[in-house]
């Protein structure tokens, strides 16, 4: 079975440019860097999920896994750790990672590494690719359902970095607030850490503080910024994982990964040797348009009206058709123009979006 598999790659570039044709991948492990733990019912238990998903459909490959590993230096001696063991295909999968995956595909052209999240550099690496999703799309749609349900008109958001994913989140959230109600504004207050339950706690205190009553979030770990707001009393969004069974009550909706699928596929394509020059190799990015988006909504909570439900589905169908969250015109919360009316921005315009647009407020750090 693993000969079939195994077909010979193409070629694959080191860093000096030099050809290595006749790459096989036979009998070759899988390797998996998580950030943090398997069990934060968010970005890492969707990913190890996704790593489990490889597991089952690649019964004779053994896939290794190291969890809670930092953005630092520590990343790229985990993923050689990864390589002496065996490993020719890695997964490092959170954003931090980039600089590492890239030093390491680099030194090692006889290994394949996808990177989640990260922009591949030019020129890029036949043996490195990045995957995502159009993230923006499903949070817009929570966006619609926080702001049909919100009575004072202002929404929470706790963000972990300053970085393009983020903006793309939170001013999608926003415009999908505003567009069932113009009225409602999205604080957003950072953490400045993927994980930190007791900072979480904090900021989503301080928000309920100036009156929110939806809380949103972009954390790694979900858990604690629903229980805030499920003790509160007040709606909560999910992000990442389903955590409707934390919130049951207030629980309106959540954005959240189903990675197994694309996991699945990006492993198919490098053992059949397909993966130099395929549309992994370089920038992936799935999304409702081409009906691959490993980032989806989870069925409405409870406190989701059926009329704000079809609102949900009308977005959904309008980017399927092509549209997008912000297309134009849309101005930054200084009234810049940043794209312009009749223009829908592309997808490196997107992932290098680093400003707020109108009806965000909160600092920036």
């Amino acid at each position: 079975m693993l000969a079939s598999l195994s077909l010979v790659a193409t070629s694959c570039t080191t860093g000096e440019g030099v050809q290595r044709p006749g790459l096989s991948f036979a009998g070759t492990k899988i390797g998996f860097l998580f950030v943090g733990a398997r069990d934060d019912l968010g970005y890492n238990q969707a990913a190890w999920e996704g790593s489990e998903a490889v597991a089952k459909a690649f019964p004779d490959l053994k896939v290794l896994r190291a969890e809670r590993v930092p953005e630092t230096a520590a990343a790229g001696v985990a993923m050689e750790k990864l390589i002496k063991e065996g490993a020719r295909i890695l997964f490092p999968t959170s954003f931090g990672y980039l600089k590492w995956a890239v030093e390491v595909a680099r030194r090692h052209p006889e290994v394949i590494v996808l990177h989640q999240g990260g922009l591949e550099p030019k020129p890029g690496l036949d043996n490195l690719g990045t995957y995502w999703g159009t993230v923006y799309e499903p949070v817009y749609q929570a966006g619609i359902a926080a702001g049909a349900a919100t009575t004072t008109n202002k929404l929470g958001f706790v963000a972990a970095f300053p970085i393009p994913a983020t903006f793309a989140n939170v001013n999608a959230f926003t415009l999908g607030a505003r567009s069932v109600n113009p009225a409602a504004r999205t604080t957003v207050s950072f953490t400045q850490d993927w994980c930190d339950p007791d900072t979480q706690g904090r900021v989503a205190e301080e928000l309920l503080a100036m009156g929110v009553d939806v809380l949103a979030q972009h954390q790694d770990c979900t858990t604690t910024i629903l229980q805030v707001a499920e003790k509160a009393g007040i709606w909560s969004v999910g992000y990442h994982e389903d955590g409707s069974e934390v919130a049951p009550k207030g629980w309106l909706v959540g954005a959240v990964w189903n990675w197994g699928p694309l996991f699945v596929d990006l492993v198919k394509t490098v053992l059949d040797g397909e993966f130099a020059g395929n549309k992994y190799d370089g920038d992936y990015r799935g999304g409702y348009k081409t009906g691959n988006n490993p980032f989806v909504l989870t069925e409405p909570g409870p406190g989701v009206t059926a009329a704000t439900a079809a609102l949900i589905v009308a977005a959904g169908e309008r980017f399927r058709s092509g549209s997008s969250p912000f297309a134009g015109p849309l101005r930054d919360r200084d009234g810049g123009e940043q794209v312009a009316a009749g223009v829908t921005p592309s997808l490196e315009q997107t992932d290098a979006m680093d400003y707020f647009v109108d009806g965000v407020d909160g600092s920036i750090p």
